[in-house]
């Protein structure tokens, strides 16, 4: 008995796949950008800020720019930080004194 081995003819699946776009499913944003308009409207306002670091420690300054991995933090009679988010627990607004006695 002689079997006949049946094959597809392949040009025929290239042009069908050329003629048929392939449609790629774009996943919703997750990014809110609420982030970015913290930083921006503590920039602008130049506020001071405490960052508190992972392992408790704790510096404070003025945000001057920021992108997706770190923050540049601008110290008064200090020097200027580079600190990377991965490494902050968290942040927050210092109090403003008024010296007005």
């Amino acid at each position: 008995m002689n079997r006949k081995l049946i094959r597809p003819n392949l040009s025929e699946i290239k042009d069908k796949m050329a003629r048929e776009p392939v449609k790629k499913k774009v996943h919703p944003s997750y990014d809110t950008h609420a982030e970015n308009y913290y930083y921006l409207k503590q920039m602008n306002k130049k506020v001071p800020i405490a960052i508190v670091f992972a392992d408790g420690e704790s510096v404070e300054g003025l945000i001057e720019w920021y992108d997706r991995n770190c923050i540049k933090l601008n110290r008064e009679n200090a020097p200027n930080l580079l600190v990377y988010k991965r490494s902050i627990k968290y942040l927050y607004k210092l109090e403003e004194t008024d010296d007005q006695s």
